[in-house]
């Protein structure tokens, strides 16, 4: 009996279940539900998942190469964007349910059964199908690419990476979802756009080297360092979500071969969240503007972000720059105990974040945005204290009163009782003295 068999509230998935989601491992009797209202938010509920998986891979490198797998500035930024790409979905339902619910429900053509097999495989096939063209353009579209760059931007490779989102790229994305609308039910849809995310977590690592026979059809951690990497073989290759099959089918794929060096053609160097969700959108204004000809401009937006005037659609590939071996990543020097403190404050943030998706149903919408307003002020702080920038200490300085009189007022509170605790007699009685 599949697992939605009668209609009711969001489903709970057990520990292990949730654990195999990571793995796109849930066969169609355990993941198929009747009604959108039941499936479970498995990416929510995958959080534990990821920071157990996170220390895990720091565990194994330090076994492995004698070295911890992160950084702690790239590591927050990576988290940072990865708070701030979710908090728009603390508002409003995911605009991809909200356009494909529209769509079905006005155009649907026919409905295909939810609690078929044949209905979920080929809603496997149809979503990751879909992620690798919504992939490609955003690699080949200049406007786009503004967006999706983010993920990119990092110039390490390891989970923290893989959390690190676009606020912005989904809104560009859920046209691509469209074509399924017209028949897959939406409750199916739903599992499956989350199990597409959720596998590409674990793919973000160097860890694992090959995986056999598999390499042929999953796409795995191999294959995705390749299309992270900046080497000019690697260049929009591997565009995959769980299947690698597209991209061996319509010749983007490439294996990995010489040593990948991760990031961005020309790294951005900041650990700023909201510099770096805006920086490239500015640049393609800037550029816009300093660009002749109406034709021009309009390719400065819908052609590759390697273009220019007299260049073909997606640039020249001897204008990628070379790698020498001898890149150096984005670390400005910072005290140790700036970086204890960032830590420490970061985990204050999550703390209150993961409490605001528990209770944002019974919060007022004002408390909603309040709470909201200050992760994003936070983020912003924490960014500039990891460059250790000259402004960074005092915008820390108004964040914690922010907090005091926020907390003072009982607008924020932590799910665990400990942290409160905390919170009470350290922030708190600061302040008061």
């Amino acid at each position: 009996m599949a697992a939605g068999s009668e209609a009711g509230g969001p489903r709970d998935p057990t520990p292990g279940q949730q654990l195999r989601a990571l793995f796109y491992a849930l066969p169609p009797g355990e993941s198929s539900f009747h009604s959108l209202e039941e499936v479970p938010d498995y990416v929510e509920k995958s959080i534990p998942f990821f920071i157990t998986f996170i220390g895990l891979e720091f565990a194994v490198s330090w076994i492995q190469k004698r070295k911890l797998s992160g950084r702690i500035n790239d590591g927050i930024s990576s988290l940072s964007l990865g708070i701030l790409s979710r908090l728009p979905d603390v508002l409003f339902r995911s605009v991809d349910l909200i356009s494909y619910i529209y769509v079905w429900n006005n155009y649907r053509l026919f409905e295909l059964p939810w609690d078929s097999p044949w209905t979920w495989y080929l809603t496997l096939l149809g979503v990751d199908f879909a992620y690798y063209c919504f992939h490609r353009i955003s690699h080949e579209v200049n406007i786009i690419w503004a967006a999706h760059q983010v993920h990119h931007s990092s110039e390490d490779y390891n989970l923290f990476t893989a959390l690190r989102q676009s606020v912005l790229q989904k809104y560009t994305s859920w046209m691509f979802n469209l074509p399924m609308a017209l028949f897959i039910p939406p409750s199916v849809f739903a599992v499956h756009l989350q199990f597409n995310l959720l596998y590409q977590f674990w793919i973000h690592t160097e860890v694992i080297t090959k995986l056999g026979p598999l390499e042929w059809i999953l796409n795995t951690p191999s294959h995705h360092r390749v299309h992270h990497g900046r080497n000019p073989y690697c260049i929009d290759k591997n565009y995959g979500g769980t299947l690698i099959i597209w991209d061996r089918i319509f010749g983007t794929f490439e294996a990995e071969d010489a040593k990948v060096v991760y990031g961005l053609t020309h790294p951005v160097n900041s650990f700023d969240p909201i510099m770096l969700q805006l920086r490239p959108l500015a640049h393609i204004w800037n550029t816009f503007w300093a660009t002749p000809g109406f034709c021009n401009k309009l390719s400065v937006i819908f052609k590759g972000p390697g273009w220019g005037p007299g260049k073909p659609r997606l640039g020249l590939p001897e204008e990628i720059p070379v790698i020498t071996g001898k890149e150096v990543p984005f670390n400005p020097i910072v005290p140790a105990y700036l970086n204890c403190y960032a830590v420490v404050h970061f985990a204050v943030i999550v703390d209150l974040y993961t409490e605001l998706l528990a209770s944002v149903t019974v919060l007022s919408q004002g408390t909603v945005l309040l709470r909201i307003g200050f992760i994003i002020l936070s983020l912003a702080s924490f960014g500039l204290l990891m460059e250790n920038k000259s402004k960074a200490g005092i915008l820390e300085i108004i964040r914690c009163l922010v907090f005091i009189g926020i907390y003072k007022l009982g607008y924020f509170r932590s799910q665990f009782s400990f942290l409160g605790y905390a919170y009470e007699h350290s922030f708190v009685k600061e302040g008061e003295a």
